[in-house]
């Protein structure tokens, strides 16, 4: 134990020498923990108001319009003038800083849509009027969402397939190999349109669709530190003790291929969030309204007088594959034995 905790200590040494990593993974996470808050930071809900002495959080709570003197059992509309009017006679609202919502549309816009930005709208509003930056911070929150779940799930998917390959080898392996060629020949974006004529594609309908295709990017890793490992001492050792061979796999020969696996991790986050801003850029991925960054870049190119959209989602994007690629890399060099030479 003592020599585990020096091994993860050695580590953790050597991932903050890479400044530029550790900058990297700081930034990334604290963007991506204000985005879990998103409905706080943009919101077309008010997120506490008073009215008549009392408290209400409409941002948790959905309130009928009749409960501040309304005339419609209906969902208050806390940005209609008529609405606002009755709240603010007797109490009054705090907003979010953005007070849009990622499906809010502004009727009030200076020009036609898309609108260029405004002390309204940070960065303008896109064909439809809906504020850019809402649908940023919100599309953001999906894609890493999306690519971590994506990724930890192929990871745990693939690193099986690969232990059982590479610990037991001999037919198994084989078998496994080409079933994996096959399965890995076919074409993931054509199975996506034919199935997207069919079912309509939503968050967990493209989980499931593209984890059938991303795990076996794990498999080759892990297979080779299994190769690799299963005729060492220490195994043929656990093996004369009795052990089983799941015991030997899961406790002594995975810790080992893990290595490799978490260095590969930070790439296929980033390659996941691309795969879902591609669909969705192509008309495959999230249902349509969805705060998508790729919907974002499909409207900059039908709508090329509106530059504001195309460099919102391009620093956007940038910012985010930059800063996976650096945390990555960091993460890289902490397992890496050669560095700590």
């Amino acid at each position: 134990m003592m020599a585990m905790n020096a091994l993860a200590a050695e580590r953790f040494r050597r991932f903050k020498r890479n400044k530029l990593g550790v900058i990297s993974a700081w930034i990334f996470g604290v963007l991506f923990f204000l985005s879990l808050f998103a409905e706080f930071l943009a919101n077309d809900k008010p997120l506490l108001l008073t009215h008549n002495g009392r408290l209400y959080a409409p941002v948790f709570v959905d309130y009928p319009e009749t409960e501040f003197g309304g005339e419609f059992e209906t969902t208050a509309d806390y940005r209609d003038p008529f609405v606002k009017n009755l709240i603010e006679e007797s109490g009054r609202m705090i907003w979010p800083p953005i007070r849009f919502s990622f499906n809010t549309i502004n009727y009030n816009l200076p020009s036609p849509a898309p609108s260029p930005p405004t002390r309204e709208n940070w960065l303008g509003t896109d064909d439809r009027g809906r504020d850019v930056m809402a649908r940023v911070i919100y599309g953001f929150r999906i894609s890493v969402l999306f690519g971590f779940t994506l990724t930890v799930v192929s990871a745990a998917v693939g690193v099986s397939v690969g232990a059982f390959m590479g610990y037991f080898g001999g037919k198994l392996d084989i078998m496994g190999q080409r079933v994996i060629e096959v399965w890995g020949s076919l074409p993931t974006l054509f199975i996506l349109i034919i199935l997207s004529s069919i079912v309509t594609p939503n968050f967990w309908w493209l989980l499931g669709i593209l984890l059938l295709f991303q795990w076996m990017g794990f498999v080759g890793v892990v297979r080779a530190e299994f190769l690799r490992a299963r005729n060492l001492e220490f195994v043929l050792s656990a093996k004369a003790m009795g052990l089983s061979d799941r015991l030997i796999i899961y406790r002594h020969v995975l810790p080992n291929a893990m290595v490799a696996t978490l260095t590969f991790m930070p790439f296929s986050l980033s390659g996941s969030v691309t795969i879902l801003t591609s669909l969705s850029f192509l008309g495959f991925g999230l249902p349509p309204g969805s705060p998508s960054l790729g919907e974002l870049l499909a409207q900059a190119k039908a709508n090329l007088q509106a530059p504001w959209l195309g460099i919102s989602a391009f620093v956007v994007l940038a910012l985010i594959l930059t800063l996976l690629v650096f945390a990555g890399e960091a993460v890289r060099d902490a397992f890496d034995p050669r560095k700590a030479v």
